[in-house]
């Protein structure tokens, strides 16, 4: 049995994954395996639809599936995860009695995957890059009215991969999907910290998904750059993985740590939306990556014996304070609303403030030691990612160090998650430890000139 059928046993919604070369030609005969005699809707973009769709539809009439007339999505303007393109697919979808298979990656995934779970219908997915993990992950990554969130929806029942068109897609993609895959080696962490503290504890079953081959599936990024079928593979099962982990434990946390709350601040404001192409997710993931492995090595030479429990207490922020906080750093409406409202959900009452900070400093010698051999350093981190053609220095992607600074504090308010950031931001030292990263000799203290 391999890695992803033992994980399909966990799965809530997903009955059958394949990763291959010939997972094209298994198309039809998979589908009414899990189907049944259902009629398909193949949809797709004008790239994606180029690179497979028609075979994609051959293996479908083949195998006696009745097809309908694709939907391609146009090419130009950019197609966007927004949610008004959810509501074309599924008003287009809702007039037939078809299961969607979607031939695309990251946002044809997803508003295929919102669009059937609005209509209560199962869909399945053919990928065309490793490019996310999202394939096989409950819930999608939509923006609606300016902000991003995971809207609830099932994960696939359906996942094809196939290597020959993974191996061959843009490198920009490839370089995507290895850095939304790095943030594994940093999120583990961040789930170590929470369930360290009691918050959330780690599930055995679903860390095993992830974290037990993460190493090896991030071991050869010049073989993923150059379109090797070993390193893609290696790259294709751990994204494929990471998703199954996602919905088996119905929530992105096996997955996603502070490094994507980066990606996820930078997107809702805008930045990179309207580049052609768009940055995409993964990139900026990967610079997230960086800058919380950054943050994590000034974290492992911390002494945090001086943080005295009462003290902290007296000085905590009130509810009102802390939304004031929260309302300086994020500026832009659409993201302030939600920021305080995600804020307010890991709020520690002022009486029990105390008692958290003994509880992180107790909790603390055994956390250092179980992250320790899972983290990168942030070097390493950005080596990797240039050497599989992704950005590996926020000032690429036009960051710049002040943006990078704020970014690390209003990070921590847009999502309920609790990291390695927030047992920073209790104990008083959140701002210390960023200010180190930016001093001379701190990692982001060298940028470079415009």
């Amino acid at each position: 049995m391999t890695a992803i059928d033992d994980a399909l046993t966990t799965a809530t919604d997903t009955k059958a994954a394949l990763i291959s070369r010939d997972a094209v030609s298994e198309a039809g005969r998979l589908f009414t395996e899990v189907f049944g005699d259902a009629k398909a809707l193949v949809v797709a973009d004008e790239n994606t639809w180029a690179v497979t769709g028609h075979a994609v539809v051959d293996s479908l009439a083949a195998a006696g599936v009745v097809v309908l007339e694709p939907y391609v999505f146009a090419g130009k303007p950019t197609l966007y995860a927004d949610y008004s393109n959810v509501v074309v697919l599924r008003d287009h979808a809702v007039a037939t009695d078809a299961v969607i298979l979607v031939v695309g990656s990251g946002t044809l995934n997803d508003i295929a995957k919102l669009a059937s779970g609005e209509l209560g219908r199962p869909y399945g997915v053919v990928a065309t890059a490793a490019s996310m993990d999202g394939y096989a992950a409950f819930g999608a990554s939509i923006t609606r009215d300016g902000f991003k969130i995971t809207r609830t929806c099932p994960a696939p029942a359906l996942v094809l991969a196939p290597l020959d068109v993974l191996a061959t897609a843009p490198g920009r993609l490839t370089a995507s999907g290895y850095g939304d895959l790095i943030e594994k080696v940093s999120a583990g962490a961040d789930w170590v910290v929470a369930d360290a503290l009691g918050i959330e504890p780690i599930d055995a079953e679903v860390w095993n998904l992830v974290q037990p081959s993460l190493r090896r599936a991030l071991a050869d990024p010049g073989g993923c750059a150059a379109g090797h079928l070993g390193a893609v593979r290696a790259l294709a099962e751990g994204l494929l993985l990471s998703g199954l982990a996602m919905q088996a434990h119905q929530s992105s946390r096996p997955a996603s740590g502070a490094g994507h709350n980066f990606s996820h601040q930078w997107e809702m404001e805008g930045h990179g939306l309207d580049w052609e192409p768009p940055l995409t997710h993964g990139i900026k993931v990967g610079l997230g990556t960086i800058a919380s492995c950054a943050l994590y090595e000034v974290v492992l030479d911390l002494d945090i014996s001086g943080v005295d429990p009462e003290a902290r207490a007296a000085a905590w922020l009130t509810p009102e304070q802390d939304e004031a906080r929260v309302t300086a750093l994020q500026p832009q409406p659409a993201i302030r609303e939600p920021a305080i409202a995600q804020s307010r959900l890991k709020y520690v009452p002022a009486e029990q403030a105390a008692d958290r900070v003994r509880a992180i400093k107790a909790a603390w010698p055994a956390i250092i030691g179980r992250i320790r051999p899972l983290l990168l350093p942030p070097a390493e981190v950005a080596r990797r990612l240039h050497t599989v053609g992704a950005a590996y220095h926020p000032a690429q992607v036009g960051i710049s160090q002040d943006r990078l600074r704020r970014t690390y504090f209003q990070a921590q308010t847009i999502r309920s998650r609790y990291t390695m950031v927030d047992a920073l931001y209790e104990l008083g030292l959140l701002d210390r430890s960023v200010d180190a990263l930016f001093a001379p000799g701190g990692y982001w203290s060298d940028w470079p000139v415009d």
